[in-house]
């Protein structure tokens, strides 16, 4: 795997017609839905915007994130922790996760970058990707048809 964080930023874009996640760095890594079908998945159960329940199916966000050559686990400590994670829709929505609440060895509180819900593909409207928090209370960074994930640094 290639060390791409050695930039201030490192960015996932979605194009809806070939869907392929676009990392934006010195050296570009392209991710497709099928490199992040070979990632390992999650599933839970957490209710939908409307409050029924439902089972949504996706990658934990931190194992794009490894893939795209982000580090995780020890070496997540000084400097490193000042990094943070924007995650944006096609409609310039916008949501931010600090980037040690992403590190399992931090937390048991998943944050996955789901493609499917009840076992069907996202409708249109929240996908082909969404953001899925099945703990918190409100929906606020519950992302859909994600656009762009970006790793900054504090300055």
């Amino acid at each position: 795997m290639r060390t791409l964080f050695l930039l201030l930023a490192c960015c996932l874009q979605i194009h809806a017609a070939d869907l392929v996640v676009q990392i934006g760095t010195e050296k570009p890594l392209t991710v497709k839905m099928s490199d992040l079908e070979l990632l390992p998945h999650q599933t839970v159960k957490a209710a939908d915007h409307g409050g029924k329940e439902a089972t949504w199916t996706g990658v934990p966000l931190y194992q794009v994130l490894q893939f795209a050559g982000v580090s995780f686990g020890d070496s997540l400590r000084g400097p490193a922790l000042a990094q943070y994670v924007v995650v944006t829709a096609n409609d310039g929505y916008k949501a931010v996760f600090a980037l040690p609440e992403l590190d399992p060895r931090s937390t048991d509180d998943p944050v996955l970058l789901c493609e499917s819900m009840n076992d069907a593909a996202l409708p249109a409207d929240l996908g082909p990707l969404r953001m899925v928090l099945p703990k918190e209370k409100r929906h606020f960074r519950w992302v859909r048809n994600v656009a762009k994930i970006e790793v900054r640094k504090v300055e």
